[in-house]
Formats: structure tokens, C-alpha cells, sequence
């Protein structure tokens, strides 16, 4: 069984998943956030950090390409290839928020079967590395994602990961298993399942049901505790004192890289998820966005789940 980390735009870079792995354990690998496809000629990959080889020691990466033209899909996964030496890549087109879809990128990219096959065509024709494939049920309607599974059959694609909801839905709603199961039962590909598996017991559900998938990944719910991962291999160990640990050095990572505003938003977007850990109710969750000083903000924090933790 393998255990990825979802690409968590603006949160999963390197700093995150480095320091998130010294405390937290069980995830196998990571797809990164991902990186706008470029004609090589307009490609620099001094400025991706967060692909660096000295900056990813720690834990298996698959860089992430978002785009819809073939040819700068095909350039930027070779010139990273060459660059990095990264042997693995994945492609977007799953992402349902609407700047996204509007310019046809990420989930915009479905209703384009001929598209998909034009680019898997040129990638797997034209450069020596596994390509796989992040997806949904479709834009608007199941149909899109079957016709996807049909046209990617003769493919050597690595894998499909696949979340069960359309990109209209964006996150609203329950994920629709039952299509979930036909899209499982009508692929030949491996199949990495993402989406909602914030719990035990709803993993243990999915792995009962669908029992040829071994790969999972894993988004929101690691985020909203962040000892799921190690709950899922048996391996827990919940402690206030790690996820404090953990907390300290990240928050210090983010105020030395950022200036404090800019280190503040970027917890509080953390605390969105990691409230449901510390149940939080509404008001409280609240008073702490409304907090506009970083120390103040974590001293705060700190003593809180301090209190909770005893």
C-alpha cells in the first residue's frame, strides 16, 4: 500500500512536506503542487524551488504539470526530466476551481477527449518517463470521464487518480461512489482513489470495496489531523506534544522564508483544517482569523492546545 500527499495549492511545497514527514509519518509520496507548462524557450527551472532535488531528501516526489497545449506539456516534462532527473510526472486535469476551468486547464480539460489523447500521445511518444494522470468523474457530466478511461486504454499511462465528484461540484456534496465503481471496474490502469478519506474508518470502507486499489491519497483529511496517516498504517501515536513540535518549527520556517503578514495568512489558511483537529466551533475558529499579530496568534494557539492536550 502506498499513501500519497495531495497537491495543496498555496500549502504542500517543499518546507511543508519536509517538515510535515520529520514529525508525521506514513506517507509514502508526494505530487507536488503544480507548475504552469511552457514552451522550453520560456521554461526556468531556477526559479522552481520547490522541485529541487537538495530540497526534497526526504520524501518521494512526482512533479504535477497543469496545461492544455500538448507540445508545452511534452517540453516542460522533458526539460525537467533532463534538469532534475525526475522520472515521474503527473497532469492535472482535475482541478475544479473556476480561473482554472474557465482558461480550459485542469478539470476545463475533460470535455476534450481528443486533447487528452493528443497529449498522453506526445508524452509517452516522445519522452522516456511515467506519466499518470489526476482527474475527476468529469466536468459536467460521468460521461467525460468514461470516455477519458476508453481513449487512455492503449496507453502505457502509470496511474489514474481519480476523485469521485464533477468539477462543477467543486467539494460540495458527498462523493459519488457508485460511479466511482463503474470508472474502477471499466479501467485496466492502476487507480490511486483521492477524496475524503478523513477517517479510519471511511478508509477501511474503501479499501473493503474496492480491493484492487492500493494506492490512496490522501488531501484535506491529513491536513485536518494530521496523525491520519499513521492511524491508517497502524502506526499511531497521537501526541499534543508532536503536533506542537511540528507546528513551532513550521511556523518558524514560514516567518524566516516570509515576512510576518504574509507568514500570518498562511497559517490561518492552515487553521481552517487543523480546527477540526482541536475542535474548534465556529466562534472560536473566528476569534482566531480575526487575530492580525503574528506572535500574538500563535502564543495563543500554543496555549490553547497546551490546555487541550492535558
Amino acid at each position: 500500500m502506498t499513501l500519497y500527499l495531495a497537491p495543496l495549492h498555496g500549502i504542500t511545497y517543499y518546507n511543508f512536506r519536509n517538515c510535515f514527514t520529520k514529525h508525521f509519518h506514513g506517507i509514502d509520496c508526494a505530487i507536488t503542487p503544480f507548475i504552469a507548462a511552457q514552451p522550453k524557450d520560456k521554461l526556468n527551472p531556477k526559479k522552481l524551488r520547490d522541485l529541487f532535488p537538495e530540497n526534497n531528501t526526504e520524501l518521494h516526489i512526482i512533479p504535477q504539470i497543469m496545461g492544455n497545449k500538448p507540445a508545452d506539456i511534452k517540453e516542460t516534462v522533458a526539460v525537467l526530466h533532463e534538469t532534475f532527473g525526475y522520472h515521474q510526472f503527473n497532469w492535472n486535469i482535475g482541478c475544479p476551481m473556476n480561473q482554472i476551468v474557465r482558461k480550459k486547464r485542469g478539470c476545463g480539460v475533460m470535455p476534450f477527449p481528443d486533447l487528452i489523447e493528443e497529449t498522453v500521445n506526445e508524452v509517452c511518444g516522445k519522452t522516456d518517463v511515467r506519466f499518470s494522470i489526476k482527474m475527476r468523474l468529469g466536468l459536467h457530466s460521468p460521461k467525460e470521464g468514461l470516455e477519458i478511461l476508453q481513449r487512455l486504454a492503449p496507453y502505457p499511462i502509470d496511474f489514474l487518480c481519480i476523485h469521485p465528484r464533477l468539477g462543477v461540484q467543486h467539494y460540495e456534496g458527498n462523493v459519488d461512489l457508485e460511479t466511482f465503481e463503474l470508472f474502477y471496474q471499466t479501467t485496466n490502469h492502476n487507480i490511486v482513489y483521492s477524496g475524503d478519506i478523513n477517517s479510519v474508518d471511511f478508509f477501511m470502507n474503501l479499501q473493503q470495496r474496492f480491493p484492487k486499489i492500493e494506492n490512496w491519497m490522501l488531501g484535506r483529511g491529513i491536513l485536518q489531523n494530521p496523525f491520519l496517516a499513521e492511524q491508517i498504517v497502524q502506526e499511531y501515536s497521537n501526541n499534543t506534544t508532536r503536533f506542537i513540535d511540528f507546528y513551532h518549527e513550521y511556523s518558524q520556517i514560514l516567518i524566516s522564508l516570509k515576512n510576518e503578514k504574509a507568514a500570518l495568512c498562511a497559517l490561518k489558511e492552515l487553521w481552517h483544517y487543523f480546527a477540526v483537529l482541536w475542535k474548534l466551533n465556529s466562534e472560536e475558529l473566528k476569534k482566531i482569523l480575526q487575530m492580525n499579530d503574528c506572535h500574538v496568534f500563535n502564543n495563543y494557539l500554543h496555549k490553547m492546545i497546551n490546555e487541550a492536550g492535558k
